[in-house]
């Protein structure tokens, strides 16, 4: 069984949403280790360039943390956006300051989709295993459509009491895990290629995943 193409599907109405392409990533102790941090920002760029080609809303998520805190400080240098994101900033992008995982958690953007027409969001930034995968799991419960772009989403390592992985292990694991269910898991160019077509992404379901030859 494969994925499915689902080919009497309408054209999506995308948007593209920049998830924490901030500062913080570029440095200790949360700095992006797979893929490299320079190559997820390249990525992002040229999605961004095909969506903003295309016409489509663009929308600019920044996490913040406490005044003063030790990372993601309002004011802090890690609080700003990358550099090469800041400076493609337009008045035109719709921008949004949240507080928690979920980019619609306690925000306005979901609102603000719908007055779009928005039916699919599609995801690039950081951290696939913390805000990424929050919001792509709260989308199914407000009815938008998810797509995240494997090679433009980053994730680091992670050791606790409850086990370790590391970065890569993290975000294969992770990528599979969205596209059993709550996402359109696909690179940046198969991304461009399926928005100059007018085209929804192939998806899977856990039945399809669980099902699939191991």
């Amino acid at each position: 069984m494969n994925d499915r193409d689902e080919p009497g599907r309408t054209a999506p109405r995308r948007a593209l949403v920049l998830v924490d392409v901030q500062n913080e990533y570029a440095r200790l102790p949360l700095r992006i280790r797979y893929p490299r941090l320079r190559d997820c920002l390249e990525r992002i760029e040229r999605v961004l360039d095909a969506a903003e080609s295309a016409g489509l809303p663009v929308v600019c998520v920044q996490h913040a943390g406490p005044p003063g805190g030790a990372i993601f400080a309002p004011g802090g240098k890690g609080f700003e956006l990358c550099p090469s994101i800041e400076r493609r900033r337009t008045p035109q992008w719709k921008c949004v300051v949240k507080h928690h995982g979920s980019i619609y958690a306690g925000t306005d953007l979901a609102a603000w989709l719908r007055e779009q027409s928005v039916d699919t969001v599609t995801l690039v930034g950081f951290m696939v295993n913390n805000c990424v995968l929050a919001s792509a799991a709260w989308g199914e419960t407000i009815g938008l459509a998810t797509e995240v772009l494997s090679d433009a989403v980053g994730a680091i390592n992670l050791r606790n009491r409850a086990g370790k992985a590391d970065a890569r292990t993290v975000h294969t694991t992770l990528m599979a895990l969205l596209h059993s269910n709550w996402a359109a898991v696909a690179t940046a160019d198969d991304w461009c290629r399926a928005l100059a077509r007018r085209e929804p992404l192939p998806r899977s379901n856990l039945v399809v995943s669980a099902m699939a030859p191991f």
